[in-house]
């Protein structure tokens, strides 16, 4: 997908310029009638430092993240790049022109009415090209939000069944009931997380991105009931950055990720094993690693469908594209570990 919008990109900006030039050579040829080839030359060359004028500010807007910015702070931005840029392109044809003297008197070249006049041209037309490039990320940048939305409420219809299926709640209502007349205080506390967990998908379609707090308490609160049934054989260990609350991550995504270790690697074993969740936090990048007990078998947990896990590459190539990661490993013969790392996002 880079690659492809790359090489638009560099299509687009060689096919404008070129384009601009030939049409100012065309136009020249029509008014004046002595459109000669030092006059060519220079329209070339005019075209060429708007190219490269326009790319180095494509760099910038890029480095700086003018993209991610909301409307009323981009608008101010380009309209001082684009006077910039106007009085730069000016100033750097003036010598181009003398080389091909094309400039009669020196000292015009540097008259206010001069530079107001070129430069407003110039200023007009990178305007046009600004537009133009950020319209197509804008409209680009709705249309994937527009495919999130089909992947989250995909993802969301798959964590509802995965998490509130019918056999899911029984097990959990049934190992509450056997808590109630033994421990309970206890039985209380699974019937807190049970309702954490509902409340929770319930109101998953509201949300696009959620606090890492908030899955993180999901997460302990759908380990805390899996820890009713398994008893012993579920250990659970957690280390987490204290950096690790400023993210923003998709809804159920670490839960879902979680239940796939204790489904499919941990209640697979007769002894049982242990789920780990780590986080750290490095150059304002969240690593999340999942390692439990358990094997992959060919790449993929046996008995998986992989739904989940190809919903949470999915979702994580619409929300970051290539600035986040996914992977999931056989660490060794005992261990599987799943890696996500995703970039820090606006609070929203």
């Amino acid at each position: 997908m880079i690659e492809y919008k790359e090489r638009l990109y560099w299509i687009l900006q060689i096919s404008v310029w070129s384009i601009y030039a030939l049409l100012q050579s065309a136009v020249f040829s029509i008014m004046a009638s002595d459109l000669s080839w030092s006059r060519i030359v220079f329209f070339v060359a005019e075209a060429l430092i708007c190219f490269l004028v326009t790319h180095v500010f494509r760099l910038f807007i890029k480095k700086w993240r003018w993209l991610s910015l909301p409307l009323p702070k981009v608008v101010p931005r380009v309209m001082l790049s684009v006077i910039f840029m106007g009085l730069v392109v000016y100033f750097l044809r003036v010598p181009v022109s003398y080389a091909l003297s094309l400039q009669v008197v020196e000292k015009d070249a540097f008259q206010i009415e001069q530079i107001i006049g070129y430069s407003a041209f110039y200023i007009f037309l990178l305007f046009l090209w600004s537009v133009f490039y950020f319209t197509y990320h804008y409209i680009e940048r709705y249309n994937k939000s527009l495919r999130y939305e089909a992947s989250r409420i995909e993802s969301e219809l798959s964590n509802l069944k995965a998490q509130l299926n019918p056999h899911f709640i029984f097990n959990a209502l049934n190992s509450i009931r056997a808590l109630v007349d033994e421990n309970p205080e206890k039985a209380k506390l699974a019937i807190t997380q049970l309702s954490n967990i509902l409340r929770n998908s319930l109101s998953f379609g509201k949300k696009g991105l959620t606090r890492f707090d908030e899955e993180l308490n999901i997460v302990k609160d759908y380990l805390g009931l899996e820890s009713i049934r398994f008893e012993e054989r579920l250990k659970t260990e957690f280390d987490i950055h204290p950096d690790s609350g400023r993210f923003l991550v998709p809804p159920f995504m670490i839960q879902t990720l979680v239940e796939n270790g204790v489904k499919h690697g941990v209640s697979k074993l007769k002894e049982g094993g242990l789920i780990q969740l780590r986080t750290t936090v490095t150059d304002n990048r969240l690593k999340i690693q999942i390692r439990n007990s358990g094997h992959l078998v060919n790449g993929m947990r046996k008995s998986d469908s992989g739904v989940g896990l190809r919903n949470t590459i999915k979702r994580l190539r619409l929300l970051y594209g290539d600035e986040a990661s996914f992977s999931i490993v056989n660490e060794n013969s005992n261990f599987v570990k799943t890696e996500i790392i995703i970039p820090q996002t606006a609070q929203r």
